[in-house]
């Protein structure tokens, strides 16, 4: 565990660091593309984030392969060398896309073509465990089929969701910590060094998406683009072809009998793995809805609009800020529920817990402008919007002026319509520097002027 944490911690640190170089490079190079109708963010924002986190997944793997125990990783598998290959395909695919925005087919087809060299250097599902019917090998063209298919969506289902600061960072590495708890359980509890290059990359997801996510948070001083969130779904969906498909529950020794009531009663163990999309089942069900929505509408599936899940939370009144939390709240929820079952299917705590909580997530849903005020022994340790005696104050001055500070210390919402428009030209765009103050919100029509 001392050796996952370590290179977790390294992986972030890396990513972190090379952020803000990499935001520079962003708006000397150009990558930033003008503000569109479906865009939420009302500042130039630079993108290539998704370079940062390609060199946090490299700095991972080297640190990973030098270490005692994880070496043997690399010495027994080639599964780490697999996912580098089609990470830097899928990562320079992106790259060009968000300097350049290919074209779609294009971007559909380069996925592909990753998704085929993991293929050709090991990385693939060679069976799965069907209940009632047993182990079920696969051809080869049968588990190339499938993991192409689980690559694709993955991504797509990942860059779907990429529509508000710190969204698919976030819920990414919710999936990956979840993925990362069962996959360590499968190679340390039950000895299986199968499982352990799907651990391994588990954690280095996690590394990437949290060094990211303080220079991602709203308001976003950088995006991280196709080029991160193609590379953190393809990530994501290598870690569960490696411990999904070349596993064999027999080995797991849990049960007794024949082969087909092993695999029978070991399902709940593989229901987070044989179907990844339940751990990102938030970006999958966007993805669905987005294709039937489109293609009904006479669109191209491949078409952008507003019509997100994210989109649809600003619309009913949310903030950006409460939006991005809500959609981490359930994205936790439906993960390590599914986790907590794969443990124990038998408990019912688990399944009244998970009742309660969505019973607590769809309150909130309907709860839009409901702002929580801590109490006053807590005051100190929340920030000053959450605070009773400075909204008090605030609404204390009836006849006085509506101020920043005033503002802030009540609604976000209300603080937003207060801020002071930020400077025209680079030195207005969203963040000055990787570590100086944050600016206001700069109005579209004032962005687009600037431009």
């Amino acid at each position: 565990m001392r050796e996952y944490l370590l290179t977790l911690c390294i992986t972030a640190a890396v990513t972190y660091l090379l952020t803000g170089p990499v935001r520079k490079f962003a708006i000397v190079a150009g990558a930033m593309p003008e503000i569109r109708a479906r865009d939420v963010h009302r500042e130039p924002t630079p993108r290539l984030g998704g370079i940062a986190m390609f060199f946090g997944l490299c700095a991972g793997l080297l640190v990973a392969d030098h270490l005692k125990n994880l070496n043997a990783v690399f010495s027994n598998s080639n599964e780490p060398r697999a996912l580098l290959s089609g990470a830097a395909l899928i990562w320079l695919i992106g790259v060009l896309d968000d300097k350049f925005e290919i074209d779609a087919l294009i971007k559909l087809g380069g996925q592909m073509i990753a998704a085929g060299v993991m293929v050709m250097q090991g990385l693939t599902i060679l069976w799965l465990p069907i209940p009632g019917v047993g182990l079920v090998a696969l051809t080869q063209w049968q588990g190339t089929l499938l993991t192409v298919a689980l690559v694709v969506i993955t991504i797509n289902a990942v860059n779907f969701v990429d529509g508000l600061d710190g969204l698919a960072a976030g819920m990414v590495c919710i999936a990956s910590a979840a993925f990362f708890l069962y996959a360590y359980r499968i190679w340390y509890s039950y000895g299986i060094e199968a499982a352990a290059p799907a651990t391994l990359f588990a954690a280095i997801l996690m590394g990437m998406c949290l060094g990211f996510l303080p220079h991602n948070m709203h308001p976003a001083r950088i995006f991280m683009g196709d080029s991160g969130s193609m590379l953190i779904g393809l990530v994501l969906a290598a870690g569960a072809i490696s411990i999904t498909g070349q596993i064999d529950p027999d080995v797991m020794n849990l049960f007794s009998g024949s082969e087909r009531n092993t695999v029978h009663q070991t399902v709940p163990v593989f229901i987070p793995l044989l179907l990844p999309l339940t751990i990102i089942a938030i970006p999958a069900a966007d993805l669905v809805l987005a294709i039937v929505r489109r293609t009904w509408r006479g669109q191209s599936p491949f078409a952008a609009d507003r019509g997100h899940l994210h989109h649809r939370l600003l619309e009913v009144g949310h903030s950006h800020s409460r939006a991005v939390l809500i959609m981490y709240f359930w994205s936790a929820l439906i993960a390590f529920g599914a986790l907590a079952y794969s443990v124990n299917s038998g408990a019912m705590w688990s399944v009244l817990a998970i009742a309660a909580l969505s019973a607590v997530g769809l309150v909130l849903l309907l709860l839009p402008r409901f702002t929580p005020r801590a109490p006053r022994w807590a005051e100190h340790l929340v920030p000053p919007r959450y605070r009773r005696r400075r909204a008090a104050a605030a609404a204390a001055g009836d006849g006085a002026p509506v101020t920043h500070e005033t503002a802030a210390a009540g609604d976000p919402d209300e603080a937003r319509e207060h801020r002071a428009p930020a400077a025209a030209g680079v030195a207005g765009v969203n963040g000055a520097t990787a570590i100086g103050t944050r600016p206001r919100l700069l109005d579209r029509r004032e962005a687009e002027s600037s431009r």
